[in-house]
């Protein structure tokens, strides 16, 4: 029976394969025709209101096929639209991709039905979660509209963008959310709301959306009771899955919000139990909301893909790697670094994609996560790491070359990229698993329980764990180096720096943006790189690159170790100047705001090949 189980992963893999390939081709559009994406964006941009030409074409495509919100955002700007025109026109544009996308999901489930995949119990589960799915998703407006267009712009105007002390009154007035042991958690599963004199208050979600959580409620206990008439008879984790949605379900409706992380980190405790190919992705993350760090409305089903699903060296190197450095920190660093070896061992890899998606997943999928934040969850259990090596390998193949990437990194650069990803997918494959994989466990790295909560006094931790993460994969690769993979690796670093520095305005990715200028800093002061009109890459000075990463990376562990503000290592980067981080070194800095500039100016058009004739 496990084997036939197996044998219908494989079907529904390749099936959603298939109608991944179908969306990305909508992107031919682009160079020849293709009339039903033509008539998508058509009444995408009509419904929106916006002119249709090659920019908004683009930004919509961005948006449709890849929910991806930062180039709608730019294009909305260009228009000369007013921050509250921009909040409703992305409202109107998730509305339109949750109605597109859900419909979607209801035709591929009425395949696995008709095709009889799988087994009762999990035809029953693929169901449940997408009823649940479409709950959340109805529920995802009230959230966004509250916190992120409603108090925190509110907070932002009365402290004048002042980060610090907006937390800084947080913490006085008793406004965080408190972990099991009564200290400010890192997280928050409640929202504020201003009472008759005018003052905050912290309510649960559950209060502050009676109507949405009381349908999403009602919609769980309906998968439950579904469940409990079937028997799991392939994984035999029936009663690991009903625990985990009860626990779900009393998480969500429970009202005191100083015992929520306490709900939520018994979640993660039932899922974490759970070992089968299909998983579910619950509210783990904590992007959009940078005051409170509000849990986003994440829900979805991911597959495995059986075939992927073979060793990587890349948990052994972060193990080796880490256990050399730590000789070379100072202070109480092996209780740290011994618990986080652990968690490494204990880590789950599953390596596949996302089957089904909803609510704040449809203003941007991710391409890897490494799984449950709560820290005191991951020292018991471990942790679960999840990478979509097909889906994003097939998206960077379907996009169109830009004219803004060729602009700044020469059209050999970008071809040579292209190429890789087309002619040798297993290279590919071995350098997401080195960077992607690898950045993943290096978030496990340094990290104790109240880490985030001591280093985010001025909030600027989410700034710097980014470029750790990234630094940490990159580390592992340094000290089990393959030659073939060198410029690669360089390659993909300088792509991923420059390309990082679109993100500026876009709220819950700006960790990325400050992510990419540590490493412009590196990159230029090493020398690999050098900005005359284009950049251009010097890998003979590759050792000197490597030897400034492990510099940086040496101090940045001794910060987490030392749990030092983040601030004071972000500010050996970048400084904030207008509400923006630019580069500390100016000539990084003006190279940052030329391509800012020009993003601006071109970030949507796509390389023509007649341009250059």
């Amino acid at each position: 029976m496990r084997e036939k189980f197996i044998q219908d992963l494989q079907r529904i893999y390749d099936e959603l394969q298939s109608r991944q390939q179908e969306l990305n081709n909508y992107y031919r559009v682009l160079d020849s025709e293709h009339a039903e994406a033509e008539r998508l964006i058509e009444r995408f941009l009509t419904k929106l209101e916006l002119p249709i030409n090659s920019d908004t074409r683009m930004a919509a495509l961005t948006r449709l096929v890849n929910l991806r919100e930062d180039a709608l955002e730019q294009v909305l700007q260009k228009e000369g639209l007013s921050e509250d025109e921009i909040m409703e026109k992305k409202e109107e544009a998730y509305l339109f991709v949750k109605d597109m996308h859900l419909l979607r999901h209801e035709y591929l489930i009425a395949w696995v039905k008709s095709e009889n995949l799988l087994t009762p119990f999990y035809q029953t589960l693929i169901e449940g979660v997408h009823n649940i799915g479409e709950s959340m998703s109805r529920w995802q407006s009230a959230w966004t509209a509250h916190i992120i267009n409603g108090v925190n712009r509110e907070l932002q105007k009365e402290y004048s963008g002042d980060d610090k002390a907006v937390l800084e009154m947080l913490q006085t007035e008793g406004l965080l959310d408190l972990d099991p042991n009564g200290n400010v958690g890192d997280r928050c599963y409640s929202v504020l709301q201003k009472d008759e004199q005018g003052k905050y208050r912290s309510i649960a979600y559950s209060d502050a959306f009676p109507k949405e959580v009381g349908e999403l409620v009602s919609t769980i206990e309906d998968c439950v009771e579904a469940l409990s008439l079937h028997k799991d008879e392939v994984y035999n984790q029936k009663e690991e899955w009903i625990e985990y949605l009860v626990l779900i379900k009393k998480a969500f409706a429970a009202t005191e919000p100083k015992k929520l992380i306490a709900h939520w980190a018994n979640v993660d405790r039932a899922w974490m139990k759970i070992t089968t190919p299909l998983q579910i992705g619950h509210p783990l993350e904590y992007y959009e909301d940078h005051y409170r760090k509000a849990v986003a409305l994440e829900w979805d089903l991911r597959i495995v893909n059986p075939k992927l699903q073979s060793g990587s060296m890349t948990r052994e190197n972060i193990k080796s790697f880490s256990a050399k450095l730590a000789q070379e920190i100072e202070g109480e660093v092996m209780p740290t670094i011994e618990k986080n070896a652990t968690q490494v061992d204990e880590t789950q890899l599953y390596i596949g994609q996302p089957m089904l998606y909803y609510a704040a997943e449809f203003n941007g999928l991710f391409s890897a996560q490494v799984v449950p934040n709560d820290e005191q969850v991951s020292a018991e259990l471990g942790k679960k790491i999840f990478a979509y090596a097909d889906f994003v390998l097939e998206s960077q193949k379907a996009k169109p070359i830009m004219q803004l990437s060729v602009e700044t990194m020469g059209l050999d650069f970008v071809k040579a990229k292209r190429e890789l990803a087309e002619q040798n997918p297993n290279l590919w494959q071995e350098i997401y698993d080195a960077s992607t994989v690898g950045h993943e466990f290096g978030h496990i790295l340094w990290i104790d329980g109240d880490t985030e909560t001591m280093m985010n006094q001025s909030g600027q931790f989410k700034n710097i764990e980014e470029f750790k993460a990234t630094a940490g994969g990159l580390m592992a690769f340094f000290d089990n180096e393959r030659e073939e993979l060198k410029k690669h690796m360089v390659d993909d670093l300088v792509g991923r720096a420059v390309g990082l520095m679109a993100w500026r305005e876009v709220g819950e990715v700006l960790p990325y943006y400050c992510e990419g200028l540590i490493h412009l800093d590196i990159l230029f002061s090493s020398g690999v790189i050098t900005y005359d009109e284009q950049i251009k890459i010097d890998y003979s000075k590759y050792d000197m690159m490597k030897e400034r990463y492990q510099e940086a990376y040496q101090a940045l562990a001794q910060h987490y170790i030392d749990k030092v503000d983040a601030n004071s290592y972000l500010s050996n980067y970048a400084q904030k100047s207008d509400g923006i981080y630019l580069p500390v070194d100016t000539r990084i800095s003006a190279f940052v705001e030329h391509y800012y500039a020009r993003y601006k100016e071109i970030g949507q058009q796509v390389y023509k090949v007649e341009e250059t004739v």
